[in-house]
């Protein structure tokens, strides 16, 4: 099996065994007491924050030991606007945040506080003029990742940090994914990161509060990591992220490079070898190790079998809600494709010959995907995306009211694909499409939430014009009416 699956969970890096079993050795005991053995534990936790404090360019007294990163982003979150609930409630937060984000979004909003969402353009990116325009007075909090765990785009997180401390907000900045590759410019107030994107053990976050930056613990009060995280951490595991995180670093500029140009060359080759595909994210404002594609008429967890069978661990959907079948928010907010998806990230020391076998296998497994569908013939071989067939009787989809080519005069015809998931609606679209005259209206009925953006992202991606959705009307009628024009 070859794992293309680094940004969930990059692999144990060797340097972090071998820490995590000299702390155990040595580190058992609890790091807060005074005898011999409590002292050599605190001496191995001092040393770990230290050196991770170091590589995060912060005072160790500012770094705090968690659970995870989830964990570190919800007490971030939780104490920063506990600590300034006088100055507002109001919670500002990018569209295409880590899940764990919008939860405690979620949770302050039931709270009876306010979250705001700043968008993302269509490569994933937020605008710095966006955020500007979006402080308030009232706003307590501003969080911002450095680059998104799905699509690998980078923010602007240095040009955001400077309007809002120029605006007196603190911004939160989820780290997780750049800071194996370095420090996070920038005067951010502070930042969360997870040790197993790094290679580390599981169970480890880390939670930065800079000095100067008003966080109320969001729990009852406890001594250990300045009372930012209770109970003592597990020490052979700190360990461990220290030193698999100075190791990965030690290593990472080299390795950047490397994985770059595989992943260009992954970026380049998927659409020319694979009909109907949107390479999505930033082409060069990007994670190294990331890239992501959308298939259309595929599903994305058919296509995750389908190359797990071949030998490839990859991940489909959201990269961190993929289990819950729901169109991932990240793709949603871009406004690009999001069934058919398909994020690959290369850990450390992937070879080229693995990225060859990957790029051999993926036109048969998406092949063979697109034919138990029964999705539109696409050509074979090099050529994007390809265009639709204006000779070919089109097959009736199933379901569907129109059946062959549309009769001359009939300047709208309706496709009934309710009941049915995405990608079913877009693929009899696409069936039924050539068949019509141009300027004339294909009306798709949908109630798979997927279809408000997979069939205006297929409208742009083969050229077609979008009408807009209009809810059905009538008792019991969930769903809408989605209006394609042909437009050539």
């Amino acid at each position: 099996m070859t794992y293309f699956d680094a940004a969930s969970s990059a692999p144990p890096h060797p340097v972090a065994r071998e820490a995590f079993l000299a702390a155990w050795e040595e580190g058992w005991a609890d790091p807060a007491r005074l005898h011999r053995e409590g002292r050599r534990a605190r001496l191995l936790l001092d040393a770990a924050r230290e050196g991770t404090a170091e590589l995060l360019d912060c005072r160790p007294d500012e770094l705090a030991f968690t659970t995870s990163g989830t964990r570190a982003l919800h007490t971030g979150i939780a104490g920063t606007l506990a600590a300034r609930h006088r100055v507002g409630r109001r919670l500002l937060h990018s569209a295409v945040e880590h899940s764990a984000v919008l939860h405690a979004a979620e949770s302050h909003r039931g709270a009876g506080g306010t979250a705001v969402e700043v968008p993302p353009d269509r490569a994933g990116r937020t605008a710095v003029a966006d955020w500007s325009g979006a402080l308030t007075p009232d706003t307590a909090l501003a969080v911002l990742q450095s680059a998104n765990h799905e699509v690998g785009t980078e923010q602007p997180v240095e040009e955001v940090a400077e309007v809002c401390g120029a605006a007196g907000v603190p911004l939160l900045v989820d780290a997780a994914q750049s800071v194996p590759w370095g420090e996070v410019p920038g005067r951010w107030s502070l930042l969360t990161a997870s040790a197993h994107k790094w290679g580390g053990p599981g169970g480890v976050g880390l939670l930065v509060v800079r000095k100067g930056t008003r966080f109320a613990p969001p729990e009852p009060h406890d001594e250990r990591e300045s009372g930012r995280s209770p109970g003592f951490p597990s020490l052979p595991a700190v360990v461990a992220a220290a030193a698999s995180l100075r190791a990965v670093r030690a290593e990472a500029t080299a390795e950047a490079e490397r994985l770059r140009a595989l992943v260009r060359r992954i970026r380049t080759r998927v659409p020319e070898e694979v009909p109907d595909t949107w390479v999505v994210g930033h082409p060069e404002l990007r994670l190294p190790n990331v890239v992501t594609f959308s298939c259309l008429y595929a599903d994305g967890e058919a296509l995750l079998d389908g190359l797990d069978r071949e030998g490839f661990a990859v991940s489909s959907g959201s990269s961190c809600t993929s289990s819950t079948l729901t169109p991932s928010h990240v793709l949603r907010a871009m406004g690009v494709l999001s069934e058919g998806n398909v994020r690959v990230s290369l850990p450390r020391g992937t070879a080229e010959s693995d990225v060859e076998r990957f790029l051999a296998a993926l036109p048969r497994v998406v092949g063979a995907v697109r034919d138990r569908l029964a999705g539109p013939v696409v050509p074979d071989g090099p050529g994007g995306t390809a265009e639709p067939d204006d000779t070919a009787e089109p097959d009736c989809p199933a379901g569907g009211s129109a059946a062959g080519a549309t009769p001359a005069g009939v300047t709208e015809v309706e496709v009934d694909a309710l009941g049915r998931r995405c990608p079913i609606p877009v693929i009899e679209l696409a069936k039924v499409l050539p068949g019509v005259p141009v300027g004339a209206v294909v009306r798709v009925l949908a109630d798979d939430s997927a279809a408000r953006l997979d069939i205006p992202a297929w409208c742009e991606m083969r050229g077609q014009e979008y009408l807009g959705e209009e809810p059905l009307a009538g008792p019991g009628r969930g769903g809408s009416a989605y209006r394609v024009r042909r437009t050539g």
